[in-house]
């Protein structure tokens, strides 16, 4: 069924403002599949025909139809001489599905406007072309920003090779994240831990360390109703410390360890229980190299890495400026002086030596407040959550 749309006057102001309501609306379908498009990125589009919406779609799945092809099996007939609003350059290489380009051409659209190129550098623009030797209009750079912000770790894949790397920290007002013995069960409350679940399943990825294995056992899996894809799960255990009976190893989806370790034995017992092992590089202080770790996600096309590990590895993602985006839960309690900090980072003799961050977003979720911070050394760098995602 169509939707009515604005009857407008259609000089240049009133054509931008409307494409960039439907884009708007596209992009409102595109975070639809938040959860459940990795590793593909996230998509959507809107048919307008004579003012009205015909067809609207989104990519769903990987491996599935994207958003354009649902559009216009949504639209019919009607695609005949619309205008198609896309949140990504429609793509023209065949991979799993056949090219959207070939789509929109035979449906004999008559305009097609993207909101931002495709960021992989050996197709960008590729799809544009496609359409413009068919004869099919062609815009670009509408609402950019929101849709690069929606698919962050795929624009960072895509043009430098590493995903998006999120740390998630739950701490008391004074910045503390357990007692001095290790106690931590529970600081935050449960809204900010169901609020963390979000951030866990639109990610690729869920890591952390073996010190955080061995001390608390945790399942990291996605408990959320509806959940239909589970993150990979990977332990950075340089010396094959952590147990094949770890709870992370028995719950469903796929785990994995980055090791130093040649125990053949070890490595064993892990790969029975269906734990794929990896070895990577050493770093210089001796442990493992987290940017080789990062791009070996990469290459396994993991687009955002959600990270819930301990002080040390945490301070190390810090210092090694593999960090993009800090979630931090801070909960109105003291926990003093001899608590546990948030990471551990070399002592510094001098303020201009401290690791600046910037806030982008504080929210209140429950009793806690959500704290996102990024790298100031990252100064272009957007960091806000799409309105539908967590």
């Amino acid at each position: 069924m169509s939707r009515p749309a604005s009857s407008a006057a259609q000089g240049p102001g009133a054509q931008s403002e409307l494409d960039a309501r439907y884009m708007r609306r596209a992009l409102e379908l595109a975070a639809r599949g938040l959860n459940t498009t990795d590793p593909n990125p996230r998509v959507g589009c809107v048919l307008v025909r004579d003012s009205q919406i015909v067809g609207e779609g989104w990519h769903e799945r990987a491996g599935e139809p994207h958003a354009e092809v649902h559009a216009l099996r949504h639209a019919g007939a009607a695609a005949h001489g619309a205008t198609a609003y896309v949140t990504l350059e429609p793509c023209a290489h065949s991979g799993r599905t056949p090219p959207c380009v070939t789509a929109l051409i035979e449906a004999r659209v008559r305009r097609v406007v993207y909101a931002v190129d495709d960021p992989n550098p050996h197709v960008t623009g590729g799809g544009a072309q496609r359409l413009r030797s068919a004869g099919i209009e062609t815009g670009s750079d509408v609402l950019a920003q929101e849709a690069r912000d929606l698919n962050p770790g795929f624009f960072k894949r895509m043009r430098a090779g590493l995903p998006w790397v999120r740390v998630k920290l739950g701490a008391s007002l004074d910045g503390r994240t357990a007692l001095a013995n290790g106690s931590s069960r529970w600081i935050t409350g449960s809204a900010a831990r169901q609020d963390a679940q979000r951030f866990r399943a639109r990610s690729s990825v869920v890591l952390t360390g073996s010190g955080t294995v061995l001390a608390d056992d945790p399942a990291l899996n996605v408990r959320l109703e509806g959940a239909t894809r589970q993150p990979l799960r990977v332990v950075l255990d340089s010396g094959l410390r952590v147990p094949p009976s770890a709870r992370l190893f028995e719950r469903e989806g796929p785990s994995l360890v980055f090791t130093l370790s040649t125990d053949a034995a070890r490595r064993a017992e892990l790969t029975r229980r269906g734990v794929q092992v990896e070895n990577v590089e050493r770093a210089s202080h001796g442990g493992l190299a987290l940017e080789a770790v990062l791009r070996r996600l990469a290459q396994r096309e993991a687009n955002e890495v959600w990270v819930e590990a301990g002080a040390r590895l945490t301070g190390a993602l810090l210092q090694a400026q593999l960090v993009d985006e800090l979630i931090v839960y801070v909960a109105p309690s003291l926990l003093g002086g001899t608590a546990r900090a948030l990471a551990e980072l070399p002592e510094i003799s001098s303020l201009e030596q401290r690791l600046r961050l910037r806030f982008t977003q504080c929210t209140p979720v429950g009793e806690d407040l959500r704290i996102t911070a990024v790298p100031a050394s990252a100064p272009g760098a957007s960091a806000a959550p799409p309105a539908s995602g967590p």
